[in-house]
């Protein structure tokens, strides 16, 4: 899948279900109304992207791309960590190795982003993120071992693929390898 525009760098993605309708409406009770029951069927979903990622073999290194804190406080939680874990908890169920690491900080202030064309989505989140200074070496593997692990990056949802470069580039940067990208929703235009 891939958004039109698509951006330099943006890794292989997957996504569980176009964004619309019922999908929407789901996202959004959990990330901005507090419906915090539905980040078990939204992990669920997640995790199938992730498996369509990762072809089904090996442990996962999951890697949330960070909402701002001022998003996170004014929600009272963080949406896609949630979610994150909740798709972690189901993988390891179903004896996959995974592993949820918050890696990734914002380093400097970010616009919101509703309302911003994909070229200013891109400038604004340009160089915002980095993996925290201590947990760099988790990213070569940590439990699951160096050469057996995926790192995914997750996310709700992809709409210009933004936040997925920016992330993808902290983790690159910081030594590690980037497999993809999964998410609950996209565009109907990126399937």
């Amino acid at each position: 899948m891939r958004p039109s525009p698509e951006p330099a760098g943006l890794p292989p993605v997957h996504a569980a279900a176009p964004y619309g309708g019922e999908v929407r409406d789901v996202l959004l009770a959990h990330k901005e109304r507090g419906a915090l029951a539905l980040a078990g069927p939204l992990g669920e979903a997640l995790a199938g992207a992730i498996r369509a990622c990762t072809g089904g073999r090996g442990g996962l290194l999951l890697v949330p791309v960070p909402s701002a804190r001022r998003a996170v406080a004014a929600r009272g939680h963080d949406p896609t960590r949630r979610v994150a874990r909740s798709a972690a908890a189901g993988l390891r169920r179903e004896g996959r190795p995974a592993r949820v690491l918050p890696v990734l900080r914002q380093q400097r202030a970010v616009a919101d982003q509703s309302g911003l064309t994909a070229p200013q989505r891109l400038a604004n989140l340009s160089g915002a993120l980095a993996v925290r200074e201590r947990a760099a070496g988790l990213l070569g593997g940590g439990e699951a071992g160096p050469e057996s692990a995926s790192v995914v990056l997750v996310d709700d949802l992809m709409t210009t693929g933004a936040s997925l470069v920016e992330g993808a580039r902290a983790v690159r940067e910081a030594g590690g390898r980037v497999a993809g990208a999964a998410v609950v929703a996209a565009p109907p235009t990126a399937f």
